[in-house]
């Protein structure tokens, strides 16, 4: 099946020639021009989760080829510029983008010197993206601490000082305990059935007969909208069966109050309306004018699940410090 080339193919052509030489083989310059498409999943992937949590209206990254080269040694140029919306007011920012598995982000003095050093002949906030095994974090840089070699902060800080909800939207909600989805397959006809020790296994040919929503409450629902169904898809269920002489009943409900980040059910919901065979393409969600089909509010899903008995609770997430760029709340 052919595949349709990117949007921006002329600028990625023309990007890795510029990387290469201009007299490259073929190649070669097929190699690079695959690797700028797959672009740098962290800062795509924020610059994503900015964009579909409702409150940025603009993100792009910064170029950072800096000329003359001997402003290196002052200015460091951040990877994002967003600008964020709140209470009517736009809210300029810069971030530098970082992830890993350690609890602690640490900075030598040059590098978080050189990023204050760029946002203050900016006259902009610069702000640290910090992405600690799937959970994103947003905070001011001057969070960071002073310690012995490094500028540092522990991963239950940039909790506490997360900017991720106020400035992008990002919240917690929490599922009912026993919601989920019912299947009752009617037994058409038996295929095979061998038996090993005590246990029997058995393969038939089965119709759905019925599949109903159960709610917080322990109410059947055949009313629920596809997006709040998706809330259950997109859950850890525990899986029960049982079986009668003529069905199997499969029920997948929700075993405890499972909380999530609205940024990370993003994730979830990509890859279930993907194959999920291959690592998303950050670069390429990026450009779809909606990342997840037929959901662009999830705000909305969740609240609206809410009232239908599916959500327990909407957490909306507030830093400890207010940073002086948010003014007075």
């Amino acid at each position: 099946m052919p595949v349709d080339p990117p949007p921006d193919l002329p600028y990625l052509l023309h990007e890795a020639l510029s990387q290469l030489d201009w007299n490259c083989n073929a190649e070669l310059l097929a190699s690079r021009v695959n690797r700028l498409h797959i672009g740098l999943p962290r800062e795509d992937e924020f610059a994503v989760v900015c964009s579909w949590l409702g409150h940025c209206v603009l993100v792009h990254k910064l170029d950072q080829t800096q000329s003359p080269p001997s402003s290196r040694a002052t200015y460091r140029v951040p990877d994002l510029f967003a600008t964020f919306t709140r209470d009517g007011r736009l809210i300029p920012t810069l971030i530098e983008v970082k992830s890993s598995r350690e609890n602690k982000l640490s900075f030598k003095p040059e590098y978080y010197a050189q990023l204050k050093a760029y946002a203050s002949l900016q006259g902009l906030p610069m702000l640290v993206a910090w992405k600690f095994h799937d959970v994103w974090s947003l905070f001011d840089i001057a969070q960071m601490e002073l310690a012995e070699f490094n500028y540092n902060i522990c991963f239950s800080k940039a909790m506490s000082e997360n900017l991720l909800g106020i400035l992008a939207g990002d919240f917690l909600y929490t599922l009912f305990k026993g919601g989920g989805l019912h299947l009752r397959m009617h037994k058409e006809k038996l295929l095979s059935s061998v038996r090993n020790g005590s246990e029997v296994h058995e393969e038939w040919n089965t119709v759905i007969d019925d599949a109903l929503n159960i709610d917080g409450h322990g109410k059947e629902r055949r009313d629920l909208s596809s997006d709040v169904q998706t809330l259950f898809f997109i859950s850890d269920l525990e899986e029960d069966q049982e079986h009668t002489s003529s069905h199997m009943h499969f029920r997948f409900t929700v075993q405890d109050d499972e909380r999530k980040f609205a940024h990370m059910a993003l994730v979830r919901l990509l890859n279930w309306y993907s194959s999920g065979d291959k690592p998303l393409n950050w670069r390429e969600v990026k450009t779809r004018s909606s990342p997840v089909p037929g959901m662009t509010d999830f705000g909305a899903t969740v609240d609206r699940a809410r009232r239908e008995g599916v959500v327990e609770y909407i957490f909306n997430l507030e830093p400890k410090t207010k940073p002086a760029f948010l003014g007075v709340a």
